[in-house]
């Protein structure tokens, strides 16, 4: 993986230096035509860097480094054909959570276009549940997820269909191979996949090929930058493991089941969200659930400059435990350096985001700001993902090409 990641930076260097300004080869987009059938294909390679600092009272240091993601990437379209490879160089090379790939591999799938509203992905997929999930790790609004990232099933090996821009005569640049939103559309899109279980997910342990499965489905609505609405569903069975469930199958491993839902609307420079987490028997414990409620508000002060507020509170309960509640409330500049666009709506955001520094300021809430049994038990330990007990200062910066 070393190897493969150096030489790829080189050749990537290389090819950089050989050019005069971004707009000469957008996305280091290499086009080649089949003489055969005269088919156009395009291969692309992408990749983002995050490197930032994390200060808190907790420390040893007044700081901390960190590196959230190191990812580089290839896609291949030709027709209704498409592959793609994402690795993170930032994480493990070992299978930790037993989907049967290093947890390097981020997604590594094939694909079909029968039409817009029929796309068949196998592989390694990031599954469609979680609306601030789906969004790419480079295009969020605040620096980090937040403690429900977890919740969601992550990434997995399975199969996937796909369907997007349903019923209003094809309004937006969509082809059923995304799994965020940015490009806005009109009408209905949808997502139904099966895959083995989810042990990337912060709530399933224990996976094994083969063990058993997950169902997940989505649906969404979308009508143009003012409205995208999205309800999902998933199971993901013995989610404590096969082993608890054959020894004592009445108290033991259950399967977790996760529900979300999920609004983003943009207004010309300003931007709301609003999330919804409702997920049983985390971790295989029958009666482990956690709620999450997640709002966010960002607002361009100048083509420069946004201010980003992001609010994310959670109830939970788990046997043994008495049920607690916390929030983390993130107050954020973002600053873009060289933005390509001085526009404000959905998809030209994700142009501005590639090049930019992020200033977070976390207020700790609720029982957050009592480390205790309770929030380490039902939060903090198994299925938090980013949650802070403390006031936290976050500061990021992201490159993109």
């Amino acid at each position: 993986m070393t190897k493969l990641c150096a030489t790829t930076v080189v050749l990537f260097l290389t090819i950089v230096t050989a050019i005069e300004g971004e707009d000469s080869i957008p996305n280091l987009t290499i086009l080649d035509t089949n003489p055969i059938t005269k088919e156009e294909s395009r291969h692309t390679f992408f990749g983002f860097i995050q490197v930032g600092v994390v200060s808190n009272s907790s420390q040893k240091n007044a700081y901390t480094f960190e590196t959230d993601r190191i990812r580089l990437g290839w896609k291949y379209i030709s027709g209704p054909l498409a592959a793609k490879v994402f690795l993170d160089f930032a994480k493990e090379k070992a299978d930790n959570g037993g989907i049967g790939v290093s947890d390097v591999v981020k997604d590594a799938f094939i694909a079909y276009k029968f039409s817009n509203a029929a796309v068949i992905k196998i592989g390694v997929i990031k599954t469609p549940l979680g609306m601030s999930f789906t969004i790419p790790g480079w295009n969020l609004d605040v620096i980090k997820r937040g403690f429900d990232k977890k919740l969601a099933l992550e990434r997995a090996f399975g199969v996937m269909i796909s369907g997007r821009n349903i019923g209003f005569d094809n309004y937006g640049k969509v082809d059923g191979l995304e799994m965020g939103h940015e490009r806005p559309w009109k009408g209905f899109g949808y997502d139904l996949m099966i895959s083995g279980q989810n042990g990337r997910s912060g709530a399933v342990t224990n996976a094994n090929p083969g063990d058993g499965n997950a169902f997940i489905g989505r649906i969404m609505f979308d009508w143009t930058e003012l409205l995208h609405a999205e309800a999902s569903y998933g199971i993901s069975q013995s989610a404590g493991g096969i082993d608890a469930s054959k020894y004592n199958p009445n108290t033991g491993s259950k399967d977790y089941k996760v529900f979300n839902f999920g609004i983003d609307s943009h207004f010309n420079s300003a931007n709301i969200k609003a999330e919804y987490f409702d997920t049983k028997n985390i971790r295989g414990v029958a009666g482990w659930n956690i709620k999450t409620m997640a709002l966010t508000g960002t607002y361009y002060l100048v083509d420069t400059l946004e201010v980003a507020v992001k609010y994310i509170g959670g109830i939970g309960e788990k046997i043994g435990f008495y049920g607690t509640n916390v929030s983390n409330t993130y107050l954020g500049l973002n600053y873009y350096i060289n933005p390509k666009n001085n526009k404000m709506d959905r998809q030209s955001k994700r142009k501005r985001n590639r090049h930019r520094i992020q200033l977070n300021y976390v207020l700790a809430g609720g029982d957050a700001g009592n480390v205790n049994s309770n929030v380490s038990a039902v939060f903090e330990k198994y299925a938090s993902g980013a949650f802070y007990n403390e006031n936290t200062i976050l500061l990021q910066y992201q490159f993109k090409f």
